[in-house]
């Protein structure tokens, strides 16, 4: 499994209060399967954005869970980006490609 970092932005305002409760229950469920690592908005953003980290085997997959998410589903993710990131040092680091090898001295 990957790590990816997902930003996304939702400039429709109308739209994103509609789908945010059902958007909050597929987070949930990601969170439940294991995939969902961290997420949470942007507070200070000019633009309603928010970033995911997810596990995914590559970079289709993490778009495939994003296409489920119920803002993708009603067009209301803009200017989204999909990077892959290797999480060497911190919390993350089991995840790396080099789990357990840069945690101490």
């Amino acid at each position: 499994m990957a790590v990816f970092i997902v930003h996304f932005e939702h400039p429709d305002e109308a739209g994103w209060q509609l789908q945010l409760i059902p958007h909050i229950h597929f987070l949930q469920d990601l969170l439940a399967e294991g995939v969902l690592l961290a997420s949470g908005p942007y507070p200070d953003a000019d633009v309603k954005s928010a970033m995911l980290l997810i596990k995914a085997a590559d970079e289709a997959e993490a778009h495939a869970i994003i296409a489920r998410d119920p803002f993708a589903e009603y067009g209301l993710i803009a200017n989204m980006t999909v990077t892959k990131w290797d999480p060497i040092f911190g919390v993350f680091n089991d995840l790396s490609s080099m789990p357990g090898a840069m945690q101490s001295r």
